[in-house]
């Protein structure tokens, strides 16, 4: 093993927020970072322990948590400045239950305007089908349409963004206060690029115990696993992993 190969590769892990198994999706991410034995990986549960870390991959799978502006604006930093950021599943969604139905946050502020979408719904867990949006690039090559039984999050843009992984829906999201959606594609995975850096975004990943939804029940009487059940989810969070991990590589062997 040469010199720069045996160099240490930094990863941070942001895991948190609600209604979600934020356990199980953590144990599942560090076991793929830990197929890399170089691959050192600092575990939060909160925005604010994100300091600038300018040499790592940023991962986050969280759910209605939203940094400060201070570290929004770190965030932007950190992007712009060649970071790459693995973004999964509810990391775009800001909720708020009113009597109205669940409102959700526009795609605007320091935070959903850095992600560049933000969640607005998604109709009921379900089968739907994931089709391959760009099939040359390196991160979907060779994975062909693929059913996942999902929550299939619909989203507004307020950037733009390469779409990798799309399905389409038009229908129903019961229970939000946007309801109602006409047919079209949705973006399920994508990229968006940002100064020297980009953010990866992954909507799939949902996943629930019986334990994590107390807003709903003190006890919810299925386990949810979403797309983790599927080998496809496993294959593209290595390569989304080996994708963010290349800049560091690149500079130890330079």
């Amino acid at each position: 093993m040469s010199a720069e190969t045996k160099q240490r590769l930094e990863a941070h892990l942001i895991a948190g927020g609600m209604a979600h198994d934020f356990d199980f999706a953590r144990l599942e991410l560090l076991k793929i970072l830990g197929e890399d034995e170089r691959v050192r990986t600092k575990v939060s549960s909160s925005w604010e322990e994100f300091e600038g870390e300018f040499n790592s991959l940023l991962i986050s799978y969280t759910c209605n948590i939203v940094p400060s502006d201070r570290t929004a604006e770190q965030l932007k930093e950190f992007i712009e400045g060649g970071g790459r950021w693995i973004a999964l599943h509810a990391t775009n969604s800001l909720l708020e239950w009113t009597e109205d139905g669940v409102v959700c946050a526009p795609a605007n502020g320091p935070f959903l305007g850095l992600i560049g979408s933000a969640f607005q719904g998604h109709p009921p867990l379900g089968k739907y089908t994931v089709a391959n949006a760009a099939p040359d690039h390196p991160l979907v090559e060779n994975i062909g349409n693929f059913e996942v039984e999902d929550e299939l999050y619909l989203s507004d843009f307020s950037a733009p963004a390469e779409v990798l992984l799309s399905a389409r829906f038009g229908g129903s999201a019961p229970g939000f206060t946007r309801e109602h959606w006409e047919e079209t594609d949705h973006p399920v995975m994508y990229i968006r690029k940002l100064g020297k850096g980009e953010i990866l975004y992954l909507t799939l990943g949902h996943a629930r115990g019986h334990y994590d939804a107390p807003h709903r029940t003190p006890y919810f009487p299925e386990i949810e696993r979403g797309a983790w059940q599927t080998p496809e989810m496993y294959e593209l969070i290595r390569r989304s992993v080996l994708w963010g991990l290349t800049p560091q590589m690149e500079r130890n062997s330079a």
